[in-house]
């Protein structure tokens, strides 16, 4: 039945969980429609936080002061691990300012990183995916 199709002309399944400010996920996927002919096409499957529970989840910082209210220490971190963690990453640092062969792209803050990012992912033909675009896929 799909003999006339070829594997690279049709697109990849994807997964996509999208966080703030519409949290949520899509699953995009390939479905032949409805019919005797043999065609082909996206699918998406989408759900949102606010259209399951018909509201809007709490703003990040609204759920962190909540959990300081309450007591809830989960999401913050202790004065002994943060150094614990320094004395375990500044060797590490120390190396990648050393070492040529180990190095340390910097970008500008908001962007999408550094250009060697993108080099990397299209070594092996991928590609990133422009996240903000797909957010702004119902406007």
């Amino acid at each position: 039945m799909f003999t006339p199709l070829n594997p690279e002309d049709l697109s990849p399944n994807v997964l996509i969980f999208t966080i703030q400010p519409d949290e949520g996920l899509v699953l995009r996927i390939q479905a032949k429609s409805p019919g005797p002919k043999l065609c082909i096409s996206d699918m998406n499957l989408d759900v949102t936080y606010a259209d399951v529970f018909k509201s809007a989840p709490p703003d990040a910082y609204e759920r962190l002061l909540l959990d300081c209210m309450l007591g809830d220490q989960t999401l913050f971190v202790r004065d002994d691990i943060v150094e614990l963690t320094w004395k375990l990453w500044t060797p590490v640092l120390n190396a990648w300012a050393g070492d040529p062969a180990l190095p340390l792209y910097e970008y500008p803050a908001g962007s999408w990183g550094p250009a060697e990012a993108d080099q990397l992912v299209q070594s092996d033909n991928r590609q990133w995916r422009d996240l903000c675009l797909w957010c702004r896929r119902k406007e």
